[in-house]
């Protein structure tokens, strides 16, 4: 799917035909995954700031991935933009980013949300956090992402697949906790705890939880987020009924995720793909680009708002998403061995 920007006086890309080069220093074309009404006004707020007009490409992550490694040294991407740390890798060991040094990305994204080499940059956040039952309440003794392979938890938990990118990455940061041995054997026991088996998305185990056919879910935050901020009054209801737990706050912190830029390796306009990754962490950027997706900003200084504002604050684990990403491929295969489908 491909469209200009509203008010942006660019020609059209799609998805199933080449396209040409940025013209230079007139235009950029970003290659995005996200599909958020406040993206397009950042993006029309950018072009009122610098003159360069945006082209947008849209797809999925997958999809943008596999077009811009197959247009190759061709292609006219400037920018990637992409959700997760595990699609983040991908398109990096695709050798689809080029290295980038920017001291207003280096000052403003913290270093554990960045790639070590510039490669990517975190542009929002989310936690992969537990939800529960207000009602009910949270069960006790459980306070970490280890406590859920506790036989007490027996058949309480709702999970998505471990296809899931979200949950490849969750395994990949206990991974690198516990090492792939420990790891196997943590989801052996979070398996025996299943009440169902994994089916839905995030938002599917999160009305499960609030319908009672389970105790216990795990899911991103902004898909409670969405849900208080639905227009539907029944979303609304279904997000007032959960409490969430942020897990691990007495040790390394909760498990946070990321959506990230990088400049593509052979963008034709890489100044403009330049200025507009840091322009995406400037305060009022940061602020309408987590909105868009009930996300927590990147930049410390900037707050959360909106929904997820109300969760309070939290301890983050600042291990690198270039590590959890890596750590993807083997996430998948020992959760297969361990018998999470």
């Amino acid at each position: 799917m491909s469209r200009s920007v509203c008010g942006f006086a660019a020609t059209a890309l799609a998805l199933g035909f080449a396209a040409g080069p940025a013209l230079a220093e007139g235009e950029i074309n970003v290659y995005s995954s996200r599909h958020y009404d406040t993206d397009l006004s950042l993006y029309e707020t950018f072009t009122e700031q610098t003159g360069i007009t945006i082209n947008l490409i849209e797809g999925s992550g997958d999809e943008l991935i596999e077009r811009m490694s197959a247009e190759g040294d061709n292609s006219p991407a400037d920018v990637l933009i992409t959700v997760d740390a595990g699609r983040l890798w991908r398109a990096d060991e695709a050798g689809l980013f080029q290295p980038v040094q920017s001291d207003i990305l280096e000052a403003r994204v913290p270093e554990y949300l960045r790639h070590p080499n510039g490669h990517w940059f975190g542009l929002s956040k989310r936690a992969r956090v537990i939800v529960y039952d207000n009602e009910l309440g949270l069960p006790d003794g459980l306070e970490s992402y280890e406590d859920l392979a506790d036989p007490a938890y027996e058949g309480m938990i709702c999970v998505r697949t471990s296809s899931n990118i979200y949950n490849q990455s969750l395994v990949g940061s206990l991974i690198a906790a516990h090492g792939e041995e420990a790891t196997e054997e943590w989801v052996r026991g979070l398996v025996s705890n299943f009440a169902r088996d994994p089916e839905g998305n995030d938002t599917a185990q999160v009305r499960a939880v609030a319908a009672g056919e389970c105790r216990l879910g795990i899911a991103n935050s902004y898909y409670v987020g969405r849900l208080l901020a639905s227009d539907d009054p029944a979303d609304v209801e279904v997000g007032e009924k959960i409490g969430i737990l942020f897990p691990n706050q007495g040790d390394r912190g909760t498990h946070v995720n990321l959506s990230g830029a990088g400049v593509a390796a052979h963008a034709p306009n890489p100044e403009g793909a330049i200025m507009f990754v840091e322009y995406l962490v400037g305060d009022e950027a940061q602020t309408l680009f987590a909105e868009g997706n009930n996300e927590y900003p990147v930049v410390v200084e900037v707050p959360a708002s909106g929904p997820i504002a109300s969760f309070g604050t939290f301890e983050e684990d600042p291990l690198n998403a270039a590590v959890i990403g890596a750590n993807n491929p083997a996430a998948l295969q020992l959760s297969d061995r361990a018998g999470w489908q």
